[in-house]
């Protein structure tokens, strides 16, 4: 039973399972040419012309900033117990961060 749980077997499995997937989605697909827009992001039918939008290495890394404390604060809200002192420790917690995140996304950078 336990090499059901192993690694080159349950790889073997899905990918099988996948190869038949896509053979019978394959088969089953819309035939015909591409359409020439097929590859475009979708913009409700309209073609707009691209913007250039250029951020700067500050509003960079505020972003980037931001996203890395959204992402540790969710890491440890879910990681924590299931009792009542957790519950008040991950709000205290999520208010510091919330802090944190309104800071961040509020300042303007500085124009050089």
């Amino acid at each position: 039973m336990n090499i059901l749980l192993s690694p080159p077997f349950a790889f073997s499995f899905f990918f099988i399972v996948l190869f038949i997937a896509y053979g019978f989605i394959q088969r089953h697909a819309a035939q015909g040419e591409d359409h020439p827009d097929k590859h475009l992001p979708y913009s409700g039918g309209q073609r707009i012309p691209p913007v250039e939008v250029r951020l700067s290495y500050e509003t960079f890394f505020r972003i980037g900033l931001l996203f890395g404390i959204a992402h540790v604060a969710v890491l440890v809200l879910a990681t924590l117990p299931m009792n009542w002192a957790s519950h008040r420790l991950g709000l205290v917690y999520l208010f510091g961060i919330s802090i944190s995140a309104i800071v961040l996304a509020s300042t303007k950078p500085k124009e050089n």
